[in-house]
């Protein structure tokens, strides 16, 4: 029900996840990322407690192929879940369980890792894989790119209705979370256009958390 992936920044380091299901909110539970340590998807009948693990693993010096194989150890169910990771290193892992759903697929390369169940091909990851690996700029437009590319060769075998774009950097809280969730137009082009607007602030909302007097103004009645 669900395809996505989880990239690395080379250039800056910043850490991202993209995703894309017809179940409601998707992102919200299958979507963690923390600064200078890595990202994980946790999907396919979503255990959420698996994404922290994850990250807890490579936060204490675990590369992301490691991590995801303590995972498949100490996770519940574990033959059900779909768990994508990438670290700080750039190193990615997948887990597929036997039982994931319908047509399922993965692709990975430094970088970037990308998964997904019920699909309508199964070339779907390896279309996200290399639509990131073709793509440039900011992280967050080549997730988008790679999600679009994931379209493009067939998503989903049904209609999507939820998606997500998640980015971390040098600070203790997501840079940009950004959600559809849901609708019954493209929730990957509804969260394509939020990022258009927020894009540009990005920066501005991070340091107004960091320092409020040295960021710009908020052009609203009252501000100097």
């Amino acid at each position: 029900m669900t395809f996505s992936l989880v990239a690395r920044c080379t250039e800056t380091g910043m850490f991202g996840v993209a995703i894309s299901s017809s179940s409601p909110a998707v992102a919200a539970r299958c979507s963690y990322a923390r600064a200078g340590v890595g990202a994980v998807a946790s999907q396919n009948v979503t255990d959420p407690t698996l994404g922290p693990m994850a990250l807890d693993l490579m936060e204490r010096g675990l590369s992301a192929p490691e991590a995801v194989a303590v995972v498949q150890t100490r996770g519940r169910f574990i033959e059900y879940r779909q768990v994508l990771a990438v670290d700080r290193n750039g190193r990615t892992a997948i887990h597929s369980g036997p039982n994931a759903l319908g047509i399922w697929a993965e692709a990975r390369a430094e970088n970037v890792a990308a998964g997904g169940n019920l699909l309508a091909d199964r070339g779907v990851p390896q279309a996200i894989v290399e639509g990131f690996l073709a793509s440039a700029g900011h992280l967050g437009d080549r997730l988008i790119a790679a999600m679009r590319a994931g379209l493009a060769a067939g998503g989903e075998a049904g209609p999507v209705h939820s998606a997500g774009l998640k980015i971390v950097d040098k600070v203790s809280w997501p840079v940009a979370d950004l959600r559809c969730d849901w609708t019954d137009a493209c929730p990957v082009e509804a969260v394509a256009a939020a990022w258009g607007i927020y894009k540009p602030q990005l920066d501005a909302y991070v340091q107004r958390a960091l320092d409020p007097r040295a960021a710009p103004s908020y052009g609203v009645p009252g501000d100097e």
